[in-house]
C-alpha cells in the first residue's frame, strides 16, 4: 500500500509544477501582449525558471539530509506558492522573470526531494510501480493545464493561472504532513558552498547565454559571452569536484554505468522533449491561428498516451528490460516529435491526435524508465547525491531545449524577414528537436541486456546473469 499512498501524495507537488508550466506555455501570447513584450522574448521567463532549478537542485539532497526530507518538501511548496503570487502581480518582463526564478527555487526542492523520499521509502523491487504511481497524478497537470490555461487566457485574466496554485499547494502541505513517512536526518552533513557557487554560475551562464542569443532586445555577442563564462565556471567546477571530499554534484557517481547512461541519455532526450511544450502551443496559435483554448485542448491529447503508458511500464520493462525499452522509446518518441512539425491545418485532425498520443506514450515510457534505471545500482545512502546529479542535468537539458527552440524560431524569422515564425520554421524546429530526441538512445547501446534486471523484474536477463555466475 505504501508504494501507492506515498507517491500519490508526493505527486501533488509534481502536479502543481507540471500544470503551472503547461498553463504558461498555452498562454504565452496573451501574457506577452499584456505586459508589453513578444512571445519569443517571454521565453526568457521560462528559461529563468529552469535556470533556478538547475542552480538550486544540486543542494536539495544535502538540505533534505540535514534538515529532514519531509520538512524541506513542505517548505519548498511554500516557496513555490510565494513565486506564484509574485507571477500573478507581475507587470513587466523583468518582474515576471524574477517571479518565475522564485518559483524555480521552490520547484528545485519539491520534485527532487519528493523523488528522494520515494526512493528511500520503497523497496527496489517495487520502484517501477512506485515511480508510475508517482507520475500518474502528476500527468493530470499537463492534461488539465492547457485547457484551463487556454480558457483563462481567452475568457478571464491570465493572472488567475498562477493563483490557482495556492489551494493546490495548501492541499499538498496538509497531505504531506498527514501521510509522508519520517526519514531520519543524516548526521555530519557538510555543504559544499564553493561547489554550489561554481555549479550555479556555470548553469546560469550557459542556459541564459543560449537563451539571450535569440532575444531581439540584446546583441547575440552578449549571449555568446555568457555561454563562454558559464563554460569556464563548469571547467572550474570539474576541477573542484575532483578535490572536494563531498562535492555538491558528485561527478564520480557517473562511474556507475546505469546512472551514467540515464543521466546522459535523459539529458539528450530532454533537450528535444523540453522544446515541445514551448513550440507546439505557439505553432497552433501563430501558425494555425487557434485560440489559446483550442490550442490547450489539442495539446492535452499527448497526456492521454502518457497516462496509458504508466499502466504498461512494469510489464514492458519486465518483458524487454531497460536496454531494449529505452532504445526503442528514444527512437520512436523522437520520430513522433518530428511528425508534429509536418502536420498542416488542412490535414485530417485525427492524424495529429494520433501523433500526440503515440508521442506522449513513448516519451513517458522513456522518462519513467530512466528515472528508475538511474537508481538501480545506487546504494540508498548515496540516493541524495544521485538525485541531485540526475535532476541538475535534467533541468539544464530542458532549459537548453527551450533556448534551442527559441533560437531556431528567431533564426527563421530573421532569414525570412517576418515578425512571427512561419509554419515552415516550426517544421524545421520540430524536425531538429525530434532528431535530438532520437539520438538519446545511443548511450544505452553500451549497457548489457541485464542492466537493472532486479528493478525491472526482467526474468530473461536475470536468468542469464545467474547462469554466468559460477557455482560456489
Amino acid at each position: 500500500m505504501k508504494q501507492r499512498i506515498v507517491p500519490i501524495v508526493l505527486a501533488v507537488a509534481l502536479f502543481m509544477e507540471n500544470m503551472d508550466s503547461t498553463v504558461i506555455a498555452t498562454s504565452l501570447a496573451t501574457i506577452a501582449r499584456d505586459i508589453g513584450t513578444s512571445p519569443i522574448a517571454l521565453k526568457l521567463a521560462l528559461t529563468s525558471y529552469f535556470v533556478s532549478l538547475a542552480i538550486f537542485i544540486p543542494i536539495s539532497g544535502r538540505m533534505a539530509d540535514r534538515f529532514g526530507a519531509k520538512e524541506v518538501f513542505r517548505l519548498a511548496i511554500v516557496v513555490f506558492m510565494a513565486g506564484s503570487i509574485a507571477c500573478a502581480f507581475a507587470g513587466s518582463l523583468h518582474a515576471f522573470v524574477f517571479a518565475r526564478f522564485l518559483q524555480g527555487m521552490g520547484g528545485a526542492m519539491m520534485t527532487p526531494v519528493g523523488r528522494l523520499l520515494l526512493v528511500r521509502a520503497v523497496p527496489k523491487g517495487d520502484l517501477v510501480s512506485a515511480m508510475a504511481w508517482f507520475t500518474i497524478p502528476a500527468l493530470i497537470g499537463p492534461l488539465v493545464g492547457p485547457p484551463i490555461g487556454g480558457a483563462i487566457a481567452t475568457y478571464a485574466d491570465w493572472r488567475w493561472i498562477f493563483l490557482i496554485n495556492i489551494p493546490i499547494g495548501i492541499a499538498g502541505i496538509a497531505l504531506s504532513t498527514r501521510f509522508l513517512p519520517h526519514v531520519e536526518r543524516i548526521a555530519d552533513i557538510t555543504f559544499d558552498w564553493t561547489g554550489f557557487a561554481l555549479s550555479g554560475l556555470a548553469c546560469a551562464g550557459i542556459v541564459f547565454g543560449f537563451s539571450v542569443v535569440s532575444l531581439p532586445a540584446l546583441p547575440p555577442v552578449f549571449g555568446a559571452i555568457m555561454v563562454l563564462v558559464g563554460a569556464i565556471f563548469a571547467v572550474l567546477y570539474v576541477g573542484h569536484a575532483r578535490r572536494a571530499t563531498r562535492p555538491v554534484i558528485d561527478l564520480a557517481m557517473l562511474g556507475i554505468p546505469t546512472l551514467r547512461a540515464a543521466v546522459i541519455g535523459g539529458a539528450v532526450f530532454r533537450i528535444g522533449a523540453g522544446a515541445v511544450p514551448f513550440l507546439f502551443p505557439l505553432m497552433l496559435q501563430l501558425g494555425f491561428h487557434f485560440t489559446p483554448l483550442q490550442s490547450g485542448l489539442v495539446s492535452a491529447a499527448s497526456v492521454g498516451g502518457a497516462m496509458g503508458m504508466k499502466f504498461l511500464a512494469r510489464p514492458i520493462l519486465r518483458r524487454f528490460g531497460f536496454r531494449s525499452t529505452l532504445l526503442g522509446a528514444g527512437v520512436v518518441g523522437g520520430m513522433f516529435t518530428a511528425l508534429i512539425g509536418v502536420y498542416r491545418p488542412e490535414i485530417f485532425m485525427p492524424f495529429l491526435i494520433v501523433f500526440l498520443l503515440a508521442g506522449g506514450f513513448f516519451r513517458s515510457l522513456f522518462f519513467t524508465s530512466i528515472n528508475t534505471l538511474a537508481f538501480a545500482d545506487v546504494p540508498k545512502q548515496k540516493a541524495s547525491d544521485a538525485t541531485a546529479l540526475l535532476a541538475a542535468f535534467q533541468q539544464v537539458a530542458i532549459a537548453t531545449g527551450v533556448a534551442t527552440a527559441g533560437a531556431i524560431l528567431e533564426a527563421g524569422m530573421v532569414m525570412q524577414g517576418t515578425e512571427v515564425p512561419t509554419l515552415g520554421t516550426f517544421t524545421t524546429a520540430f524536425l531538429i528537436v525530434g532528431g535530438i530526441s532520437a539520438l538519446a538512445s545511443a548511450p544505452f547501446l553500451l549497457l548489457p541486456h541485464e542492466a537493472g534486471a532486479e528493478v525491472a523484474g526482467h526474468r530473461v536477463a536475470a536468468a542469464a546473469t545467474e547462469r554466468r555466475v559460477p557455482a560456489e
